[in-house]
C-alpha cells in the first residue's frame, strides 16, 4: 500500500500576507496588484486548443512582462541551424573582436515564448550583458512536443562551439529556459561536448513533477500556479523524472559549469532553485544562489530589485569570462 502523501500535512489558516513596506515603492505596487485568473488548459489532445491557448499567452508576456523592455540598439538578425531556428542581437559598442557570446533559451512554460517574445526575452539579455546574445526560438508543442526543443538547443550550442572556445560560452534561461538550459548542458555533456564558462538559471523550472515544497507553500501567492498540464504535453507520455525533462533529478558529479541560480520567496520555483543549488554544491560544482526578497515568479517586472539581481548576474558571467 502506497504511502499517504498528506500524512503529517499541516492545515493553516487563511491568513492576510501584507506586502513588505521595505521593499522599493515599484517592488509594492506589483505586489499589490490582484492575482490574475488562470485560463483553464485544454485537454491533452486538444491542439487546436493549445494553440489558441499559446497565442493568448505570448500575447500577455509581451504586453505584461516584457512591456518595460525597451528595444536595443545594435544588429539583429534571424539564424536557421538545421531546423532550428533563432536570432542574434549584436548591442552597439559590442567590439568586433570581442569573442564573448550569451546563449539565451527563452522561458515561457515549455510551450509559449517563441518568435517575438523569444526576440524580446533576447534584447533584455543583450541589454544587460552588453555582448553579442544568440537566442534559440526552439519548437514547442503542440506539434513539437520532447525531445524536439531540447535537441534544437543541442544544435545551436554545437554551432557555437564550431566557432567559439567553450570558455566564450555563457548559457542562461529563465524559467522554462532555465529547464532547457540544465537539460541541454546534460545532455551535451553526456553527448561528450565540452562545458561553457558558465551557466545562468533564473528561477527555473526544473523539476516538472512539482515535488518541492514551494510549490505547496506558494500556492495562490504566486499567480503563475501549476503547470502540471503543460508539462505533461511537453514530455508527450515520457517520464517527467526523466533528468532531459526534469533536469533537477539528473547526475551532476560527471559534471557542469560554474552557475548562478536566482528566485523568490513567493516563487512557485523557489524550491526547484534552492534543490538545485544543493545538487550542485553536494557534486563539487561552483554555484551561487540569490534569493529575492518578496519576489514571485519573474520578480518585479524592473523594480530596482530586479536590477540588483541583473548586476549580480552580469558580474558572474563577466567573471566566467575571465573579466
Amino acid at each position: 500500500m502506497a504511502d499517504d502523501p498528506n500524512e503529517g500535512a499541516l492545515r493553516v489558516p487563511e491568513r492576510l500576507l501584507p506586502v513588505p513596506g521595505h521593499l522599493s515603492p515599484q517592488a509594492r505596487a506589483f505586489l499589490s496588484r490582484p492575482v490574475m485568473e488562470r485560463s483553464t488548459y485544454p485537454a491533452l489532445d486538444d491542439k487546436e486548443g493549445w494553440r489558441q491557448h499559446i497565442a493568448n499567452g505570448d500575447r500577455m508576456i509581451l504586453k505584461g512582462f516584457l512591456a518595460h523592455v525597451p528595444d536595443v540598439p545594435g544588429r539583429i538578425s534571424e539564424i536557421v541551424e538545421g531546423e532550428a531556428r533563432g536570432f542574434e542581437i549584436v548591442p552597439e559598442g559590442v567590439a568586433a573582436d570581442d569573442r564573448r557570446v550569451y546563449l539565451e533559451i527563452h522561458g515561457g512554460a515549455l510551450i509559449m515564448g517563441g518568435g517575438a517574445v523569444c526576440r524580446k526575452m533576447a534584447m533584455a539579455t543583450a541589454a544587460l550583458q552588453q555582448v553579442r546574445v544568440v537566442a534559440v526560438d526552439y519548437r514547442m508543442p503542440p506539434d513539437h512536443p520532447f525531445p524536439v526543443g531540447l535537441d534544437d538547443c543541442v544544435a545551436f550550442y554545437r554551432m557555437l562551439l564550431r566557432d567559439h572556445k567553450p570558455s566564450e560560452i555563457i548559457v542562461g534561461g529563465g524559467s522554462a529556459g532555465g529547464n532547457l538550459t540544465a537539460a541541454m548542458l546534460l545532455k551535451a555533456r553526456d553527448l561528450g561536448l565540452p562545458m561553457p564558462a558558465g551557466a545562468v538559471l533564473s528561477t527555473p523550472e526544473v523539476d516538472l513533477t512539482e515535488s518541492g515544497d514551494s510549490f505547496f507553500v506558494n500556492a495562490g501567492i504566486d499567480g503563475m500556479g501549476t503547470l502540471m498540464q503543460a508539462n505533461l504535453l511537453y514530455a508527450n507520455g515520457e517520464s517527467l523524472e526523466n533528468p532531459y525533462i526534469s533536469p533537477l533529478f539528473g547526475n551532476f558529479t560527471k559534471g557542469f559549469p560554474p552557475s548562478i541560480i536566482s528566485a523568490g520567496t513567493r516563487d512557485l520555483f523557489l524550491s526547484n532553485a534552492v534543490r538545485l543549488h544543493r545538487k550542485l554544491r553536494n557534486a563539487g560544482i561552483p554555484a551561487e544562489l540569490h534569493i529575492v526578497e518578496a519576489a514571485v515568479h519573474g520578480a518585479f517586472g524592473g523594480a530596482p530589485e530586479d536590477a540588483e539581481l541583473g548586476a549580480e548576474v552580469r558580474a558572474f558571467c563577466q567573471r566566467c569570462w575571465g573579466g
